[in-house]
C-alpha cells in the first residue's frame, strides 16, 4: 500500500501540472509557436525518436560521469575541511567565491582552453556545478561529529579509520544523500550550459538549439520534458541509493 501511494501521489502531481499547462494554453488561445501545450509534445517525440535517444543518451552519461567526479572530489574535499580546521578555513572561502561565478560564464573560457574536446568540456562543466553541495554537506557532517564518540573510542583503542568507519560515516550519510540530490538537478545544469554552444552539436541541450534555430517550438518544449524525465529518473536512483545505505535515517511517518 506504501508503495502504491508513494508511485500515484508523484503520478497524480504530474498529471495535475500537465492538465493545468494544457488549460492556461487553451484560456489565452496560445498557437504552439508561442506557447506549445503537452498535446503538441507526442507528435515532436514521434518525429524526433531517434534524436531523442541518441542525444538524450549524450546528455546522461555525460551527466552521470560529472556527477560522479563530482561526489568523488567533492567527498575527498568534504573530508579535508572535516577533519582539519586549517583546511576548512583556507577552503571555505574559495569554495564560497567560486560558487558564486555564474557557470554560465565559464563555457567559453572552458571552451577555448579545451579545443574541441566537446565530451571532456561538457563532463567538466557538470562537475563544477555539481560538487559544491557535497564538498560542504561532507564537510559540515565531520567538523560536527560529536568528540565525546571519538574519544570513547580512541580510549577503547580504535584507530582513525574505525572510527570514520564506525562513526563519522554513517553521521555524514543523511547530509551527503540530501546534497547528491541536489546535485543531480545541478549536473543536468552544467551539462546542458555546454551542450546549446555551438559547435558541440550533440546531446539534448543541442536538440534543443536546433529546434530554436528551426522554429520549432513543440521539439523545444519536447526537450524540456525529456530533460525532465531524465532528471526524475536521476533523482529517484539517488533516492534508492539513500534507502539502501541510509534507510535508518529516514523518520517514520516522515
Amino acid at each position: 500500500m506504501d508503495l502504491v501511494k508513494k508511485i500515484a501521489i508523484p503520478v497524480a502531481a504530474i498529471v495535475a501540472f500537465l492538465a493545468f499547462w494544457e488549460f492556461i494554453v487553451w484560456v489565452n488561445g496560445w498557437p504552439n509557436f508561442k506557447m506549445a501545450s503537452p498535446s503538441d509534445l507526442p507528435p515532436a517525440f514521434a518525429r524526433y525518436a531517434g534524436l531523442f535517444v541518441e542525444m538524450g543518451w549524450q546528455t546522461l552519461w555525460r551527466t552521470v560521469a560529472g556527477l560522479c567526479l563530482a561526489v568523488l572530489f567533492g567527498t575527498l574535499l568534504g573530508m579535508a575541511m572535516g577533519f582539519s580546521k586549517i583546511a576548512r578555513d583556507a577552503l571555505y572561502p574559495l569554495l564560497v567565491g567560486f560558487n558564486a561565478v555564474p557557470k554560465a560564464t565559464l563555457v567559453p573560457v572552458i571552451a577555448l582552453i579545451f579545443i574541441g574536446q566537446h565530451d571532456f568540456n561538457t563532463v567538466l562543466m557538470a562537475f563544477l556545478i555539481s560538487f559544491f553541495p557535497i564538498a560542504v554537506s561532507v564537510g559540515i557532517g565531520l567538523s560536527t561529529l560529536e568528540p565525546e564518540y571519538r574519544d570513547i573510542l580512541r580510549s577503547l583503542g580504535a584507530s582513525k579509520f574505525t572510527i570514520f568507519r564506525k562513526i563519522a560515516l554513517p553521521k555524514t550519510l543523511p547530509e551527503f544523500f540530501g546534497a547528491l540530490k541536489v546535485s543531480v538537478t545541478l549536473a543536468f545544469i552544467g551539462t546542458n550550459l555546454v551542450e546549446i554552444v555551438p559547435p558541440h552539436g550533440r546531446g539534448l541541450g543541442a536538440l534543443f538549439k536546433s529546434g530554436e534555430t528551426n522554429g520549432d517550438y513543440p521539439l523545444m518544449f519536447a526537450v524540456l520534458i525529456a530533460l525532465a524525465v531524465l532528471g526524475i529518473v536521476l533523482y529517484y536512483a539517488v533516492v534508492a541509493l539513500e534507502q539502501i545505505f541510509a534507510g535508518w535515517a529516514e523518520r517514520p511517518g516522515g
